[in-house]
């Protein structure tokens, strides 16, 4: 690979853009490099490599150019302000999570409606709730947020770590958690770690050696676990595991009677080692439970020394299997609750199991005690997502949320002896919920399969195929798109919106199967399914091409860039969001690395490399070709799909458009990949989204 030298030039000729109606937008002109490399003989020209290097100066006059541009078009939305007015109207209700018991106090977070952050609040023997730890207080802005809280064994101390403008890169501090006075063992550099105590004495956590500037992965696929000892300087940390074995991500976790510590190990972001360790037994050496990395697996209790593990092993829905510690190989596992045809994602409170099932990607759950012996079913309040139901063994109550497309998340507890269950707490939302519907179907994608959609729309809608609709994919990682309840959403549908969401393969919906046929060289039926989405949505008159919007972030920025490229007349709007769109060099950025599991690399086969051309967003860009009206988003901080993914798609997509439609970026500035990011600026955000999504598609006015 050749290193980029080259004289940057003058490249700022405009300052503004002629407005939405009257066409054609000069974009800021981008510098082109003569930069090329070689992949098993096919020659690739990368002219916008220099775009990689987020923190040069070249890089910044660019990336202000083109929010110059971007908002000089959205400032003519005649109703952009309205779109902001009403979603922050609609946002202003007071918000919960479930509470937790710690110590003598119980804890919970909560945001009054118009936070840029949740904050934390505890109370004690039902006495008047008191500030425990408020992120609106980090910083002046908003953009220093709460990550995680981890608690002592008696609850008297805490951990808590914070992102500084959106970085997946973390600050651990401790304190006093009786007094809430921060007691200076503050850890610098973590990052894609947890924090679990060894009871009151310290805690284990994991981080990388923090790169240089814009250094490239090499630096961050070496994950290790530390132990921090209180009252002791983060230079004098124990050095766990990680110092001889290379791995990209560690975690290490402390059994609840603090009996063992876990240890998980991986390569990529699929498939695990799993270690445990006796804490009990001073000296004990590490014990080997799986040795390879071709399957999942944790530690989700233990009674003693037997330990419950889930795993997708030999059983790609998952079950829980018990074994010995003191002779935990895979040789001597015991089924507990056994794999069914549906996905098992499990959790455990009160001394129970509770097995929640994804049917058609729809929550069912089942209580279990200890003997594997099923209690009940428990009844839900609808037909939806249902979360939650862990707590201590210790807990008498405990409690879970139900949410779907139309119902805002509501908190109910249950009582674990009963069955019973009640509303904790319901949101007082301005959105009337009966006035929606949503509907299951099934459609076939272009190889036969058959995918779940559930699409939400307002009752009476006319199906005349004139309706504004947004296609929402991500497709990928395991990871279930499953019905849950935003504000975003709900604004969508009540101006007259069709929301559609398909279960498309590369997520976890149907277990490890449907997860791998989304991967490596099978990522073109992710592409597929979502193609054959807009295609049912077309053919039954719920939108047409001049009224369909595709929509996806990270991964599913991906699934948007592949598909615009690959049917630009499908859509009206395309609006890929913090995706992976070079697919050429994702593997050489910070944390893209670890997902070669399901994408595979360029480098590794000279098939995987043309596979991966064949629908990398970046290198598929025609000239000559029309492409939908398109919003890309990122943000200048995220250290996880660096915004040189979106970059240099931009500046492809600019380059080459031969139709009318806008192709714009609208990078936000002090802001990462999603977490935590402040709600002022995710109003904003949607603001621009919708409106550039119904503008583009001829709407008038809301």
């Amino acid at each position: 690979m050749k290193n980029l030298l080259f004289i940057f030039t003058a490249m700022l000729i405009v300052s503004s853009c002629k407005s939405p109606e009257k066409g054609k937008i000069f974009y800021p002109e981008t510098n082109k490099a003569d930069i090329r490399d070689n992949y098993f003989g096919t020659v690739v020209a990368d002219p916008y490599r220099w775009l990689e290097d987020d923190n040069s100066n070249e890089t910044a006059i660019w990336v202000e150019a083109q929010n110059k541009v971007t908002f000089a078009y959205l400032d003519k939305i005649p109703y952009r302000d309205e779109i902001r007015a009403r979603l922050t109207e609609m946002w202003n209700y007071e918000k919960y999570t479930a509470p937790f018991k710690e110590g003598d106090y119980t804890y919970f977070s909560k945001n009054d409606g118009l936070q840029n952050q949740y904050v934390v609040y505890r109370q004690k023997d039902g006495g008047e709730p008191e500030v425990f730890i408020d992120p609106n207080k980090f910083s002046e802005d908003g953009t220093t947020s709460l990550s995680t809280l981890s608690f002592s064994d008696d609850g008297s101390m805490a951990a808590y770590a914070i992102s500084e403008g959106g970085s997946d890169w973390r600050k651990v501090i401790v304190m006093d958690a009786l007094s809430k006075e921060i007691i200076g063992d503050t850890i610098k550099d973590v990052k894609f770690s947890d924090l679990s105590w060894q009871a009151n004495e310290g805690f284990y956590y994991s981080s990388y050696d923090k790169p240089e500037g814009s250094e490239l992965s090499a630096k961050t696929d070496h994950h290790k676990l530390y132990f921090h000892k209180l009252g002791t300087s983060q230079e004098e940390d124990e050095l766990v595991f990680g110092a001889d074995i290379k791995r990209r991500y560690l975690s290490g976790s402390v059994t609840e009677d603090g009996k063992y510590l876990v240890i998980s190990a991986s390569i990529s972001t699929t498939g695990n080692e799993l270690y445990i360790k006796d804490l009990s037994k001073p000296g004990s050496e590490l014990v080997t439970i799986v040795d390879n990395f071709d399957n999942d697996h944790y530690v989700i209790d233990n009674e003693d020394s037997k330990l419950f593990i889930v795993t997708n092993l030999d059983s790609p829905n998952r079950r829980i299997i018990t074994v010995d510690a003191g002779n935990p190989g895979v040789e001597n596992w015991v089924d507990f609750i056994p794999e069914t045809d549906n996905v098992l994602m499990p959790s455990t409170g009160s001394g129970y199991f509770f097995a929640h099932y994804m049917i058609d990607a729809i929550s069912k759950v089942m209580q279990y005690n200890n003997k594997g012996e099923m209690i009940r079913e428990i009844q839900l309040p609808g037909v939806g997502s249902a979360s939650g139901f862990s707590g201590k063994k210790e807990d008498i109550e405990l409690y879970f949320t139900f949410t779907n497309y139309i119902t805002p998340g509501t908190i109910y507890s249950l009582n674990p002896e009963s069955g019973e269950t009640g509303v904790y707490k319901k949101p007082d939302v301005d959105f009337n919920s009966e006035d929606y519907e949503s509907e299951q179907v099934f459609y076939t994608s272009k190889d036969g399969t058959k995918i779940p959609m559930i699409i939400t729309y307002k009752k009476g809608t006319g199906m005349n195929g004139e309706n504004p609709t947004i296609l929402y994919g991500y497709g990928g990682f395991n990871i279930s798109e499953t019905p849950s309840f935003s504000i975003t959403n709900a604004f969508w549908l009540e101006m007259g919106g069709i929301y559609a969401v398909p279960n498309i393969r590369g997520g976890g919906e149907y277990g490890e199967e449907w997860h791998l046929e989304g991967t490596k060289m099978n990522k073109q039926n992710v592409f597929d399914d979502l193609i054959a989405a807009g295609e049912y949505l077309i053919e039954n008159n719920y939108t047409s091409s001049d009224y369909l919007a595709i929509r996806g972030a990270s991964n599913g920025g991906l699934l948007v860039g592949a598909v615009m490229t690959q049917r630009p007349d499908l859509m009206k709007v395309a609006l890929p969001a913090v995706g992976v769109l070079d697919m050429l060099r994702y593997h050489k950025f910070t944390a893209g690395a670890g997902w070669a599991y399901d994408y595979g690399t360029s480098e590794e086969s000279e098939e995987m490399f043309r596979y991966l051309l064949h629908y990398s967003p970046v290198h598929n860009v025609q000239e000559g070709t029309e492409y939908p009206a398109t919003l890309i988003t990122t943000a200048d901080h995220d250290d996880r799909v660096v915004p040189a993914h979106s970059f240099k798609f931009a500046a492809e997509l600019q380059e080459k458009q031969a139709g009318d439609e806008p192709v714009l970026i609208r990078i936000e500035t002090m802001a990462g990949h999603g977490a935590g990011t402040p709600v002022s600026k995710i109003i904003e955000q949607y603001a621009d989204i919708f409106g550039f999504t119904l503008y583009s598609m001829g709407v008038d006015k809301i």
